[in-house]
């Protein structure tokens, strides 16, 4: 893959992946559904929860706080499967978006692929 066709694949890739956190971030504001906010201990965590996916997104988009948020993404990501895992509810799309971050993480942060596989 040459370097403008990578460029392309991984800014798509960090775009989907924003746009599913700042959907659930604001879809989380807004008030989300009962069975979320109590599966969450309620509205007001409900509310900390979407401010902090926007607040993430955030950083994950700027490129010089990019590593950093795409660490915090997949960090909250490994959250959110463990509290599916332990509700007894479905988890696989939480493993297709953590997919996804590790992915647009390490082709647009080479030295964060780096570290990681030592390659």
């Amino acid at each position: 893959m040459n370097g403008k066709t990578k460029n392309v694949v991984s800014w798509i890739l960090t775009g989907l992946v924003s746009f599913i956190f700042l959907g659930s971030g604001i879809f989380k504001l807004m008030g989300g559904n009962p069975e979320m906010a109590a599966s969450v201990g309620g509205r007001t965590n409900l509310i900390a929860l979407g401010w902090l996916e926007i607040v993430i997104t955030a950083l994950f988009l700027f490129k010089r706080t990019g590593v950093v948020g795409s660490l915090l993404m997949i960090a909250y990501m490994g959250g959110a499967m463990a509290v599916l895992f332990v509700a007894h509810q479905p988890y696989i799309f939480i493993i297709v978006v953590q997919v996804l971050i590790w992915l647009a993480a390490s082709w647009r942060f080479p030295e964060l692929k780096q570290r990681l596989f030592n390659q």
